[in-house]
């Protein structure tokens, strides 16, 4: 009977005789009452411990990547605010990068000269592995360099235990690749007599104007890279650009090459290319020129002043460059397919000339061009290019930042070594990549670890035939294949003001979608994809017709999204080329109306580089965050972004432009069965889009439920600490435990087998990330292209007589337009089929 049933309202019944007490309200005494309280709350507490530690029940075979991303995405950071990532780690990264960091950077690398192999090159090898070592935070108490022989155990352990790290590691890597260095040199006009009449200043002049230039000016001769050494002598023929229309041309004409010597100008194609040909048709040797006709309005015939002193040509400044034949296979040419390890077996590779050549300045080509009659022939002259020619070490530095999904890969990389100091090529990438790493650092000690892996590399060679990068790619081709899942490079950042946008169709939506996000380094009210269409300032009356045309055409190279594919010429070659692995290329290039940038030459120097190339160094800046920004989404993102539906409606463009050919060369191939697979996989991209859509919907979703049902422990057990606390008090009990400790507790809770329904939407967003991992992996083909099996991409190649520019459907393209042949033609569009049949095999879930 309670309180309410035993009320008897006592202005109705005044009158009545009092019920008798049948039942006395029990009178619980303070001790029986916190004995029960004490009762029920053990009881609780004993549920909820029992509760929250029953052991779920193991999933075998994908622990390490489901428990990788798990702890990616629900791990509890050891202070308030949660772990530093997504937005937020975007923001903090954006905010480093520095215009003072990137100048005194830059200072220290363009200091002097540094050409892959010498001691130059060694010190700028341990300077990057010392700013690597400070900012990933790296023990550097030994005073060993981690420098390792490729091919050793420790270079192998390095690189194959990547995807097993826990903590930040670097070293350097030697590979012994092949390399050559002049040694006399020299160019004449001989008369009828045989004796010189004229002989060349083959060296570049400079004053104290510019002190780099000057000081360096003697350092590195101007040479080609790989060129054959001897002496020749024959009749001056000028073969324009020396592109193979050049050359077919003059043959067409009745010129005959034979014991000639070839005068080309820079541009057009690789240089190496233009030797390529003239060996091909019997020349004895190659001399190759800078025109300032191709530099656009800065030229002294509108009125500018060359350079030091004004933004036009020096007329003594000479473009050394490597005359590899490129398009062939890059790398030394001693080990085709195989890495140069000390010990390697070295072959006569067929991507050396057999005919020496020089490259020489405008002054001196003047003097030749006054001399050749009718334009084509002149007079006899003897050219001798001698080298020493030996096995040479150069180095490779690796950085590696431990991500939780271990066995996935992304790799961002510059170039270090230059043919003289290089303030823009290379090491306007390299400072840029340098400011990457200072942001990275600065992640790492808020408490930052990226999803995925990153490695960064600073590459040794390149400059000689994407060397470095090449000897590492085909040293580890199993380990890329399995781990790498893009690559992100960086050349040349800074040497104009036009923003140039390269990459795989597949990254080109991630290459714009961050170029939006970062500021124009120039113009406040604009982004920097809006740099693309930038242009110099500096204009003039005279101007060439056939240049303008040249840069024209290279911008409609780009796709619907703005981005131009990926021929070669650096050192993404080997990734993409070789191992299907989806790439990107960036940087600020010179246009016809920049100062005049001397590539390769004394006066790529840092007083070039603050004064005309990027004064101020915010293009600099703006490509370090733009290429940290896509390595950040690369390695951060739940599902790889990655665009395999552009990729497919890009690749019917490729068609059409195939197709296009064939009919204005009325050539019969039918490319309908290719069309049909290409528009099937179209269809299968779109099923696969809605499935990256349904796997990180579903995953959030459960990640959400986790966090929540995470705090609401997460109070209880708080509630649980101050209760149990004031208990221990009452009894006389004093210590508790800290908060400190129980917050340890909290984090080990947070680590307890996941959920069967986490564990099913980890294993669905891992195999979408397969399949897209798949996608460009999909069109190398083992036997490669037809005359150039070491490039195996059916895609994309840098094209047979272009070296650097892209050639999309290589195979088909070339065998209509140099074989002239609709079998041939219609057997590589089967080729090529094959590939996309068992790609549409591969994504579809």
């Amino acid at each position: 009977m309670d309180e309410k049933s035993f009320h008897v309202d006592d202005t109705s019944v005044q009158w009545a005789i009092p019920v008798p007490v049948t039942h006395r309200p029990a009178v619980t005494s303070p001790y029986k009452k916190w004995g029960r309280r004490l009762a029920l709350l053990l009881t609780f507490m004993f549920t909820v411990h029992f509760l929250s530690d029953v052991k779920r029940p193991h999933h075998h075979g994908h622990e390490g990547q489901d428990y990788g991303m798990l702890n990616a995405l629900m791990r509890h950071a050891p202070k308030k605010g949660g772990v530093l990532r997504g937005k937020k780690a975007e923001q903090l990264f954006l905010s480093v990068p520095d215009t003072d960091s990137a100048i005194t950077t830059s200072r220290v690398y363009a200091d002097k000269p540094h050409m892959a192999g010498s001691e130059g090159d060694f010190d700028t090898a341990k300077y990057f592995l010392a700013h690597l070592q400070e900012e990933l935070q790296i023990d550097r108490s030994s005073s060993d360099i981690p420098l390792y022989s490729a091919g050793s155990s420790e270079s192998r352990e390095a690189t194959l235990s990547i995807s097993s790290l826990d903590e930040p590691k670097a070293w350097v890597d030697t590979y012994y690749p092949i390399l050559n260095s002049p040694l006399d040199r020299s160019l004449e006009i001989l008369g009828d007599d045989g004796n010189p009449v004229w002989s060349a200043q083959l060296e570049e002049v400079a004053d104290e104007t510019d002190p780099y230039a000057f000081k360096s000016a003697n350092a590195v001769p101007a040479w080609h890279g790989i060129s054959r050494g001897g002496q020749a002598e024959g009749k001056l023929i000028h073969a324009q650009y020396g592109r193979k229309q050049d050359f077919d041309a003059l043959v067409e004409a009745g010129v005959d090459f034979s014991g000639k010597i070839v005068l080309t100008r820079y541009g057009g194609n690789f240089r190496g290319l233009k030797v390529k040909r003239a060996q091909e048709l019997g020349a004895a040797a190659v001399l190759v020129y800078s025109d300032p006709h191709d530099d656009g309005t800065v030229t002294v015939e509108n009125g500018y002043v060359p350079y030091p002193h004004g933004p036009a040509r020096n007329p003594t400044s000479v473009q050394r460059g490597s005359v590899q034949f490129l398009s062939l296979y890059p790398g030394d040419p001693s080990t085709p397919g195989y890495p140069s390890y000390e010990n390697s077996t070295r072959v006569e590779g067929g991507s050396k000339p057999t005919i020496p050549s020089l490259p020489i300045s405008w002054a001196n080509a003047e003097v030749l061009l006054k001399h050749l009659e009718d334009g084509h022939e002149g007079p006899t002259v003897r050219l001798v290019n001698n080298v020493d020619e030996k096995v040479t070490p150069i180095w490779n530095v690796m950085g590696v930042i431990p991500g939780h999904v271990k066995s996935e890969v992304v790799v961002i990389g510059a170039h270090r070594d230059a043919w003289v100091t290089g303030a823009s090529d290379p090491i306007s990438g390299t400072v840029s990549l340098s400011e990457v790493i200072r942001g990275f650092g600065v992640l790492l000690k808020k408490g930052w670890k990226p999803l995925r892996t990153i490695l960064i590399t600073s590459w040794d060679g390149e400059e000689f035939g994407l060397i470095g990068s090449t000897e590492w790619g085909e040293d580890f081709s199993e380990w890329i294949k399995n781990h790498v899942v893009a690559y992100v490079n960086m050349d040349t950042s800074a040497s104009g003001s036009r923003f140039k946008a390269s990459g795989s169709p597949l990254l080109a939506h991630l290459f714009r979608e961050t170029a939006e996000q970062i500021p124009h380094p120039t113009s406040e009210e604009r982004n920097l994809w809006d740099a693309r269409g930038d242009s110099g300032k500096l204009f003039g009356e005279h101007t060439n017709a056939e240049i303008a045309a040249m840069h024209q055409n290279k911008r409609l190279t780009a796709d619907s999204i703005g981005v131009s594919p990926l021929g070669s010429g650096s050192d993404y070659t080997v990734f993409l080329q070789y191992h299907g692995v989806p790439s990107t290329d960036n940087g600020f290039t010179s246009t016809r109306h920049d100062p005049v940038y001397h590539y390769h030459s004394i006066f790529d120097s840092q007083y070039w580089q603050e004064l005309y190339g990027d004064p101020g160094f915010s293009r600099h800046v703006a490509i370090a965050k733009h290429t940290g920004l896509q390595v950040l989404r690369l390695s951060g993102d739940i599902i790889l972004p990655f665009n395999t539906t552009h990729y497919s409606i890009e690749l019917e463009s490729y068609l059409d432009k195939v197709a296009s050919i064939a009919a204005a060369g009325s050539y019969d191939v039918d490319l309908s069965p290719l069309r049909d697979s290409l528009h099937t996989l179209q269809s299968a991209s779109l099923e696969l889009d809605s499935a990256k859509i349904k796997a990180e919907r579903k995953l959030r979703k459960i990640l959400k439920q986790m966090k929540k049902k995470h705090v609401i422990c997460h109070k209880i057990r708080r509630k649980i600490h101050k209760v149990s606390c004031k208990l221990k008090k009452v009894f006389g009990k004093h210590q508790c435990e800290s908060k400190d400790k129980h917050e340890d507790m909290d984090r080990q809770h947070s680590h307890r087998p996941p959920s069967r329904h986490l564990v099913k939407a980890i294993q669905r967003v891992q195999a979408v990330n397969k399949r897209l991992i798949a996608f460009e992996r999909s069109f190398i083909s083992k036997d490669g292209i037809k005359d150039r099996e070491w490039y195996k991409h059916l895609g994309v190649a840098p094209g047979k007589w272009s070296g650097y520019g892209a050639t999309t459907f290589p195979g088909i393209t070339e065998a209509l337009t140099m074989d002239k042949n609709a079998t041939a033609a219609a057997y590589e569009a089967g080729r090529l089929k094959v590939l996309i049949d068992d790609l549409l095999d591969t994504i579809r879930l």
